[in-house]
């Protein structure tokens, strides 16, 4: 199973909006998905249409008291794709690991003796805490959402700075599969300004698919629904397909064969 964490420690940058439409359109592809919750708002869950009442199992199960990935595991409403789900004590997480042993490590433990499923995405909380640690050591790669606004270029200073610390420490083989532009307004210069300063700094490792701000891309949660499915042909549903084709493209082709 390829494992990909979906991070930035910057809030409102498009992490759940992304995490939920690649992975619809992974599991649209013929992939066998599991998307991992790891925020604690659990977004990513009401947003593939899990209310809170339904999640009797979730991520914090995984973490703190060592359950199973199969047994908190519950199918979407989405043929294909499968989640492992967040509540509310995933915010207490934290504090319950901080005395454990190896306490980095529990998801990367987890998910290695689980089966079923292709490819994992996991949507990290906006923060560089124990939580993402714990996504970053399981994860084979990184893929990372940059709004077009020019804080959010001081914040992948800081995260690209957190990687190569868990790739000295924790996780040698980390990677980072791309970067991916959200909230591109064609109509703000400062957009393209960012978005040209980025293309110039990391060249390749930007996804030339670009997520453009769409009404319906914040209209879909609301509805239980990845936007894909609330409107497959809006512009940010179309804009997600391509960015899972260019993501497809990246994936090691031993990986992809298997």
């Amino acid at each position: 199973m390829i494992v990909i964490a979906i991070a930035n420690q910057k809030g409102g940058v498009g992490k759940t909006t992304s995490a939920i439409n690649i992975a619809t359109a992974m599991a649209a592809s013929g992939w066998r998905t599991l998307l991992i919750d790891l925020d604690p708002q659990g977004n990513a869950s009401t947003g593939v249409g899990l209310a809170a009442a339904q999640r009797d199992m979730s991520s914090y199960d995984v973490l703190v008291d060592e359950a199973t990935v199969s047994d908190c595991v519950v199918p979407s409403t989405i043929p294909g794709l499968d989640l492992l789900p967040a509540t509310v004590d995933l915010s207490g997480a934290e504090v319950e690991l901080v005395g454990v042993e190896d306490r980095t490590n529990r998801l990367r433990r987890a998910l290695a003796s689980h089966q079923g499923h292709d490819i994992c995405f996991i949507d990290c909380p906006p923060s560089l805490g124990l939580l993402t640690l714990n996504a970053l050591c399981a994860a084979d790669t990184l893929l990372v959402p940059l709004q077009c606004e020019f804080f959010a270029l001081e914040g992948l200073s800081q995260l690209l700075q957190t990687v190569e610390q868990v790739q000295q420490r924790f996780n040698p083989d980390l990677g980072i599969i791309g970067i991916a532009l959200t909230m591109f307004d064609r109509r703000n210069r400062l957009t393209d300004q960012v978005s040209d300063d980025v293309r110039e700094c990391l060249g390749d490792l930007v996804f030339e698919s670009v997520i453009p701000r769409n009404v319906r891309l914040s209209e879909a949660p609301s509805h239980g629904l990845p936007a894909l499915i609330y409107d497959h042909s809006c512009p940010g549903s179309r804009a997600y397909m391509a960015l899972a084709r260019e993501l497809i493209g990246r994936l090691p082709e031993e990986r992809k064969a298997a």
